[in-house]
């Protein structure tokens, strides 16, 4: 009996211990759920008071296009986008361009147009993902990665209950969620090389194999999900369309023969004055020609010129007006350290020795290129050349792990036209020679051939060449014009110019140069001839009469064929597509 009271209440003992214990750790939880719903109550109160918080829409972002008819300059782009696009069978697309023309916008609503078509394979829902190259930074272990995706293993830190298991855990990058739509990757010329490699294997592939070696097929407590990512990848069937500030040359060729290259071209002073009217109009502000007409000297953009719109909008606001003033814009270039925009006119007459040459520079944006000669005659034979005013060397690439350093070609050009010019009865040894490129323009190409031909003949025969006439082309060493690059950008910035009249060469004529209108495109075949539209019959009547008096009549050099090529009309369309690039 004593024995049984005792175990009984030993017994009665533990339970009331245990009883305390199991209270105490309910006490517990409730208190900890206590302390987590308040701490949660807190964190919600702050979040709702921060999303109550809401600034009036950036002008930027109310100024950007919604539609086709928002982009402004670039008709011929939009045109090809929307055909690589919008079809059935849509491609990958590089777009080229300056930065501020609308690439990243173009690509927003071209994606918009081609869900209308029915034939087109982007849903309604389809996404449009984008991602900056520059900033896509990623983990050479495949942890982190946040273009193509990567694999949490489980000793990755905060791997969770699934680390725990032992279990890796892919997670989807942008190729993945950009699946059945579009994949927009900006400035994706600067991707790392590692990065351009495994997207070139994504753009084949359609999908994403990802690898761990913590992964095992046999594994039943691995769930279905993540054996079918490994066995079968993640999907990634999407167009890729990048956008890049550089030049095609610049892009890994791997990448470009994958992809349908487009062309955006700079923006015409008057489109930045479209721009910028628009801007002042979404402001609310009272339209204001002097204050766009100072805009236009100094955007060489879209994004530009919104920019100094909204800071000159800024300070008329804070000052009670509801209108701008030129002062306004003047002030804010200036604070801003603008420059003006570069803007070469032709020379204002005939001049010996001045020749309008043609350059491409940057992403195919085209340029006036002066080149003057002086020539001062010397003893027979005695002659020598100078060239100033070129680059002579240029570093390339200097931010990234490999440097070039480009040497000018423009000497070696210039050896070219000499040798040129003294197998057609001319003598150029017989001057001492001063070329001279102003402005400091790095020349990478001979084709500016036809244009130094020209200046030097002028300046050793003293014939005026016309201020309304530019020219492009490469001379070989037998006289012949060659083909050369960027040529609708040329002919595009010698009408900007204010030229009437362009020399090119024959092999680089298009049929767009038909239906222009207020500049007539010449092709040549060979420098006598472009010498025969410069100069007409004056330069051989200079020759033969050169040649009768240091040479016997039957030996005289034979004369220039009269020019044959039809003058035709034409007007570089505003809109037209540069589509190559080039040099001087």
């Amino acid at each position: 009996m004593d024995l049984t009271m005792i175990m009984m209440l030993v017994q009665f003992f533990f339970a009331i211990i245990i009883g305390v214990y199991f209270w105490n750790l309910l006490r517990g939880q409730k208190t900890n759920r206590t302390a987590v719903d308040r701490e949660s109550r807190k964190e919600m109160d702050k979040l709702r008071k921060l999303r109550s918080v809401s600034l009036t829409k950036p002008l930027a972002e109310k100024t950007r296009p919604q539609s086709l008819q928002d982009i402004v300059g670039q008709k011929d782009g939009l045109r090809a986008l929307k055909a690589a696009l919008c079809s059935g069978n849509p491609q990958h697309v590089i777009i080229y361009g300056p930065p501020g023309v609308g690439k990243t916008a173009a690509a927003r609503v071209v994606m918009e147009e081609a869900k209308k078509n029915p034939a087109s394979p982007f849903k309604a829902d389809a996404k449009f993902t984008e991602i900056d190259a520059t900033t896509a930074r990623f983990d050479e272990r495949g942890i982190a990665d946040p273009l193509i995706g990567s694999v949490h293993d489980p000793i990755y830190q905060g791997a969770g209950s699934m680390g725990v298991a032992g279990i890796p855990q892919p997670k989807p990058g942008a190729v993945t969620k950009a699946h059945g739509g579009i994949l927009f990757v900006d400035e994706i010329g600067e991707l790392h090389p590692i990065q351009m490699n495994k997207l070139l294997k994504v753009l084949e592939d359609r999908k994403v194999l990802l690898e761990s070696a913590y992964y095992n097929s046999e594994d039943s407590n691995t769930p279905a999900y993540v054996h079918d990512i490994f066995q079968n990848g993640l999907p990634a069937d999407f167009r890729l369309v990048g956008a890049t500030t550089r030049s095609p040359q610049e892009i890994p060729p791997a990448l470009r023969s994958r992809c349908m290259e487009i062309f955006f071209r700079p923006l015409l002073p008057e489109e930045i004055s479209r721009i910028a009217e628009d801007a002042i109009q979404k402001i609310g502000l009272k339209p204001c020609p002097e204050a766009v007409e100072v805009v236009k000297q100094y955007a060489t953009n879209g994004r530009e010129a919104v920019n100094i719109i909204q800071l000159a909008a800024g300070l008329a606001l804070t000052e009670k007006r509801d209108s701008l003033s030129a002062s306004d814009v003047e002030w804010v270039a200036s604070s801003s350290q603008l420059q003006p925009r570069p803007d070469r006119k032709v020379p204002e007459r005939p001049q010996v020795g001045l020749v309008n040459g043609l350059a491409v520079y940057g992403p195919n944006m085209g340029a006036l290129l002066e080149i003057e000669v002086t020539a001062v005659s010397v003893a027979k034979g005695q002659g020598i050349y100078n060239i100033t005013g070129v680059v002579e060397e240029e570093e390339i690439g200097g931010g990234s792990s490999r440097t070039l350093r480009r040497k000018s070609m423009a000497k070696g050009s210039i050896e070219n036209v000499l040798t040129v010019l003294r197998s057609m009865g001319l003598s150029p040894g017989d001057y001492d020679l001063h070329i001279n490129f102003p402005g400091g323009t790095p020349i990478d190409g001979p084709s500016a051939g036809v244009a130094m031909a020209t200046a030097i003949v002028s300046a050793m025969k003293g014939l005026p060449v016309d201020n309304r006439l530019a020219m492009t082309g490469e001379i070989s060493i037998h006289g012949k014009v060659k083909p050369i690059g960027g040529v609708i950008a040329k002919v595009e910035a010698a009408f900007q110019a204010g030229a009437t009249t362009v020399i090119i060469p024959k092999e680089n004529w298009q049929t767009l140069f038909e239906d222009l209108n207020g500049l007539r495109v010449i092709p040549v075949e060979s420098i006598q001839e472009a010498f025969g539209h410069i100069f007409g019959g004056e330069l051989d009547r200079q020759v033969d009469s050169s040649a009768e008096e240091t040479i016997e009549p039957s030996a005289a050099p034979e004369t220039f064929p009269a020019a044959s090529a039809s003058f035709l009309h034409a007007k570089p369309a505003r809109n037209s597509q540069i589509t190559d690039a080039g040099s001087c």
